[in-house]
């Protein structure tokens, strides 16, 4: 099974949205089957086969999460993400901005979810392979 030390590493490479796909790539590699993100705090709890986990408890200083979503502008801020604009921390902090309180990733799936702060989904996103 993999390791925080081998998801941490496969992270350091992310510097922006747009390496996200290859980082799932290395995801897969590690046998990881999926993430929750939790934006207030930055920890993620990772998940694989035969209900393993693992979670990654380096975080950074709490960021309060809007009660309300703002679909639309959290998709302009995840255009911007991907398009390479923002780093990983300032991304955090414009979904806390727009109510995003988790996001999920589904690697068997390929999709991204991220939810609001009562666990309604905001935004279903296909991950590009």
């Amino acid at each position: 099974m993999f390791t925080t030390a081998q998801i941490k590493e496969a992270h350091s490479k992310v510097k922006s949205g747009a390496d996200f796909p290859a980082y799932i790539q290395d995801l897969i590699e590690l046998g990881v089957k999926g993430y929750d993100t939790f934006v207030n705090d930055g920890h993620v709890e990772y998940f694989g086969e035969d209900n393993f986990r693992a979670a990654a408890t380096d975080t950074y200083s709490s960021i309060t999460v809007a009660a309300s979503a703002n679909k639309e502008r959290f998709i302009e801020f995840l255009v911007m993400h991907q398009d390479g604009q923002t780093d990983y921390l300032t991304f955090c902090n414009h979904a806390a901005q727009c109510g995003i309180a988790r996001w999920s990733v589904n690697i068997i799936e390929m999709t991204c979810t991220y939810f609001d702060k009562l666990g309604s989904a905001i935004l279903i996103e296909k991950i590009p392979a």
